[in-house]
């Protein structure tokens, strides 16, 4: 029996995928519990519409991730940190400190979505930030911390 999901079901398929399984289990369980539905010709077709029109959008958001990413890629970013006499920050810096440094840039880019090596960072220097834009759409930052001036 041929169903189309409605959602990820374990060792059976993923969501809006056409899959066989046996009749029982499609119309004892699947149907009934809304996880899938029948796979008649008009809900075969109703489903590539659908798709179809999903990529159409997924292709518009990865592009203007993509633009956002070069422009990223490109910046040099210069965050300013109070220093001991040995070159030690008082504190760190963390994922926060760049996503707000970013923001004076005008590039809005979630704290979660950006990783520095270790965490934090507690010395002055040049370092290198990992940004995930997208599934599909990472990115380098560098970036340098420096002494604030007294």
């Amino acid at each position: 029996m041929d169903i189309i999901l409605k959602e990820n079901v374990a060792n059976v398929g993923f969501k809006d995928e056409v899959v066989s399984v046996k009749a029982g289990y499609g119309r004892n369980f699947l149907i009934p519990s809304g996880k899938a539905i029948l796979a008649t010709e008009s809900a075969k077709k109703v489903l590539a519409e659908n798709l179809k029109q999903k990529a159409f959008k997924e292709k518009s958001i990865i592009d203007e991730a993509e633009k956002l990413a070069s422009k990223i890629s490109k910046l040099e970013l210069q965050i300013l940190a109070k220093v001991g006499p040995d070159g030690k920050l008082f504190g760190s810096i963390s994922n926060t400190d760049v996503a707000k440094s970013l923001l004076t840039k005008k590039i809005e880019v979630g704290k979660e979505n950006i990783s520095i090596p270790g965490k934090s960072i507690k010395r002055i220097g040049k370092y290198q930030a990992s940004i995930r834009l997208h599934r599909e759409v990472s990115t380098q930052l560098n970036f340098e911390l420096q002494a604030e001036k007294k």
